[in-house]
């Protein structure tokens, strides 16, 4: 039996045909997408799983229990699109400042986008395109990022 890592860093360099063959031979199905990364990662997560067990009695019993507790419509006419909110979402009311060429600036996240001196901009960055007449990062130009060290 091959070491694991192997086996992985094999997937990693399969083209996708061998993706997808390897892919119904693990699964049993054909995939649901050809993006090769998807592929060689849920192939890995499977025979990981296989060689090594996956999850606890415990940990899927828990999971049954909070799945259990999920109140979600049932139905096709029923379905909403649920979209998973982002890692750094901002909520709507918060403001933002800086002070650029002695002037304090002022943005406040509002549904939609930042609103800026009475119009609403997309992105912090557009905000900051409009002050300075060039790109910039919004969230850098308001200080909500540190420029990564080099």
């Amino acid at each position: 039996m091959k070491p694991i890592s192997k086996e992985i860093a094999d997937l990693r360099r399969m083209g996708v045909p061998e993706l997808v063959e390897r892919y119904i031979a693990v699964f049993g199905k054909l995939p649901r997408t050809k993006n090769p990364t998807w592929l060689w990662r849920k192939i890995a997560w499977k025979i990981q799983e296989q060689r090594f067990g996956g999850l606890s009695q415990a940990a899927k019993e828990r999971l049954e229990e909070l799945i259990a507790e999920l109140e979600l419509p049932i139905g096709r006419e029923n379905r909403a699109i649920v979209r998973a909110p982002r890692r750094r979402e901002i909520t709507p009311g918060t403001t933002v400042s800086r002070v650029w060429k002695d002037r304090e600036l002022r943005a406040t996240s509002v549904e939609g986008g930042w609103e800026y001196e009475g119009t609403v901009y997309r992105s912090l960055s557009a905000i900051a395109e409009h002050i300075t007449g060039s790109h910039w990062n919004g969230r850098h130009f308001f200080g909500l990022t540190k420029r990564k060290a080099q």
